[in-house]
Parts: C-alpha cells; structure tokens; sequence
C-alpha cells in the first residue's frame, strides 16, 4: 500500500485501513494489506523486545539541568539555525512541530505550533522525553536512529496505540567526520496534517545541516593547521597534526592519509597506532601532534572485537602487543567487517559487492570503503582477496536474537545472516 498517497487523498480513510493493518499483525494474522516493510521489521522488533501495544510506557523526564548539559555538549547546536530555517516557518503554519533529539532518542529542543505543542505534551512527548524505539515503540524519532534512514510513520503505523493518532517524519542527522549518529530531526503533528513530501522536506533540511557541519569541521582543520604548520616545519622525520577525532590537518615526511584512527581516550606520551606505528603523542590547540618513533612492529596478528550487539551504534575493539583502542564504525563498515569476519577466507571485490548491493559490478565502492577500512585497521587486514589475517583473532558480539543484527543495513547477505540458524560462510 502506498501510505502517503492514500492518505493524500483521504488521511482518514488511510488511518483505517492502516488499523485494520496493525490489528491484524498484533493478533498474528494476515491483513488485507502488507504494512511497509520499514513499518513491519520495526514492529517485529517492538513483539520481539516485550513493548507493550497497549499501554504507554513512559520513562523518566531529563532534568532541566541534564536537558542543558546535553545541549551544550551536543554538535547538533551548531546547525539549530539550519533546521529551525528550513523547518519552524513552514511546520507552524502546517500545524506541526520540530523536534530534535540526540543519539540517545533523547527530546532537546522543540519547537513549532502552540496547540500541537500541547497536544505533544499530552503524549508524552516532551523535553527531555525517551522516544528510543525499543522504549516507546515505531515513531520518527526512534525508528530513522535505528534503521539510519528517513522514516515517515502515520497513524496506526505507530506500535502503541496512543500514538496513532499522529503523523511522524524523522530523519538521522549524521557526524561528517565519522558516521556515527547525532541525533534525529522530526516534524510531528496530528494525523490530519499529514502530507506526503514531508519526510522529503525534512530529509533536505537534515542534509543541509550535515553539510553546514562538514563546513564547521574544515574550519576547524585549517585552524589547526595554521597552528600546526610552524611546529611541523622544525621537525625531522615523520610527523603529522591530527584533530582529536584523527583527521589530518598538516603532514611532514610521509605520505598524506587523510585520517588516523585514534583510540578513544588518547593522553601524551607513547602509543602504537596502527597506520604510522609507535608515536610520540603531544598535544596541540584543537588536536595532536605525532611524530614517528622507528621501533619493530609488534609480533602477531592482535585481537579484533566486533561488537554489534548494539544495532545503533556497532563498534570494534583491537587489541595487541602495543595495547589497544575502539572505535565506533559506520552503517557500511560495519556491514564490510562483519562480512569478513564470518567469511575468514576472505572475499573478493566483486563477491563483497554481491554480499552488500546484490551487484557484483558495484567494486569501486566496495573498493573505495575497504580502502578507508585498511587505513585504521593497518596489517590486520589483507587483501586478494580481502580477509583478516590468519593469525588474527576475531571475535564478534551478536544481538541476542539474529532479527536485530544490523537492523539499518539491506544487504543480502546481512539479511541471511539475521535467519535462526548457522551464520553465512
């Protein structure tokens, strides 16, 4: 069923044939429609995590302060201006409101029309409100931060029925510096505001504050580079200045890479990185400084712990000889490794295609992905084919039940390994 363009013509006609939808998959039966698949897989894992259909379950409100605090430390307050242009004239006027919430689901501003304000307040829908999906069930904000991606949800879509009455379009804002999830931008109003070219109007606002951020973080480069450069040109040897989430601002003797990975909680002094080997660490305004020590690579193939137990934020742990560091991973990353790591006599460009797209011409992606990959992973990785190293040992952390591995991803080898049984090889 095409939701938005029946509910163009007839919003309430829509929210009842969506009901019957949602009933029938509650009771186990197969309605006269399919829900859209976005809409179903969510709901699968709302019966499968234990949400209640029925009842709303709300957990506790954010303090004042602690609203303030994550304000204050979140990115997303750089681009407040880009959403509230491209979002809070139109949304007041169509009678919704904007909502934006952090990586935790958690609600930090809100704004748009007064009565719909209140009619939000009434749902729970709050500052400082949980509106994770595996707390409140299938909505705009919890949805698109688990699937990464712009999700609309109308009426009876909503998994707990005090919902239903609302029409939700949320799209993830990412980090341009790495993937990982910033938060989730919504409009938000009763059901008979719904319009079908929302969710493609905020998914646009959502890409216009990405690219303002990526703008944020090349001014931030230059600057320090302009405190670099000098520091870098009385030095002998390899060394470069990096910002604090590794991406490289100037470089002397060696090659430029455009970014290190860097442990989480790095500290001066001395520590084994996998792409320039052991460094001398100092700190710089806005980042590092790493020059090269030219000592022996530690002897062995080291740990690597996959953990994609959490479906929204999958991350990685290596450890070796020298120590170890973590790392969050992006959507696709993820994907790759995980792929590798079931499949440890490796794949070639052309089979990893075939996993990810279904595609086996799509190389020069798969190329260009595995590339970044190497670049952090250094000799862990081989590749002609791309593998792990024999001698590596590889660990990965699944969610308990195989439906909930990478719930973003829609790569056909992901999806066989989310069926009850043997991982794919």
């Amino acid at each position: 069923m095409d939701v938005a363009r029946l509910a163009a013509k007839d919003a309430a006609q829509a929210a009842r044939v969506l009901n019957e939808v949602r009933e029938a998959r509650l009771a186990g039966q197969r309605g006269r429609v399919a829900p859209r698949p976005v809409i179903e897989q969510s709901w699968g894992r709302m019966l499968r995590s234990g949400v209640d259909p029925d009842h709303d379950f709300r957990s506790g409100l954010l303090s004042a302060d602690e609203v303030r605090r994550r304000r204050e430390e979140s990115p997303l307050k750089e681009v407040l201006p880009v959403l509230r242009e491209g979002l809070l004239s139109v949304a007041d006027v169509a009678h919704h409101i904007m909502v934006v919430a952090d990586a935790d689901g958690r609600v930090l501003w809100r704004e748009g029309s007064s009565p719909v304000l209140r009619k939000a307040d009434g749902l729970g829908f709050e500052l400082g409100a949980d509106w994770r999906e595996d707390v409140v069930g299938t909505n705009g904000v919890g949805t698109p931060a688990v699937v990464r991606r712009p999700v609309q949800v109308f009426a009876a879509e909503h998994f707990v029925r005090s919902h239903v009455s609302w029409t939700c379009s949320g799209a993830p804002i990412t980090d341009p510096r790495d993937g990982s999830l910033l938060g989730v931008v919504d409009v938000s109003g009763p059901l008979e505001t719904m319009h079908p070219a929302t969710l493609a109007w905020v998914n646009s606002v959502a890409k216009l504050a990405e690219a303002r951020l990526r703008e944020l973080h090349l001014d931030a480069l230059e600057r320090l580079r302009a405190v670099a450069a000098p520091v870098l040109a009385r030095l002998g040897g390899r060394a470069l200045a990096v910002d604090t989430d590794g991406w490289t601002a100037a470089v002397t003797g060696m090659p430029y890479p455009r970014r290190l990975a860097l442990p989480k909680s790095l500290s001066p002094g001395r520590r084994w990185l996998p792409a320039l080997g052991l460094c001398a660490v100092e700190p710089l305004a806005g980042g590092w400084l790493l020059r090269a020590v030219d000592e022996p690579a530690p002897v062995g193939g080291g740990r690597l712990v996959l953990d994609l137990a959490r479906p929204r934020r999958p991350s990685m742990t290596v450890g070796g000889g020298a120590g170890s560091w973590s790392r969050e991973l992006s959507p696709r990353h993820a994907e790759l490794l995980y792929l590798l790591a079931v499949r440890r006599a490796g794949r070639s460009a052309a089979g990893l295609a075939e996993d990810v797209f279904g595609d086996a011409s799509r190389t020069v992606t798969v190329r260009a992905e595995m590339s970044r990959i190497r670049r952090y992973l250094g000799a862990l990785l081989e590749h002609r084919p791309y593998r792990f190293r024999d001698d590596a040992e590889i660990e990965v952390l699944l969610p308990d039940d195989p439906r909930d591995l990478l719930p973003y991803s829609t790569a056909p080898a992901v999806a066989a390994g989310r069926t009850p049984g043997p991982r794919p090889r």
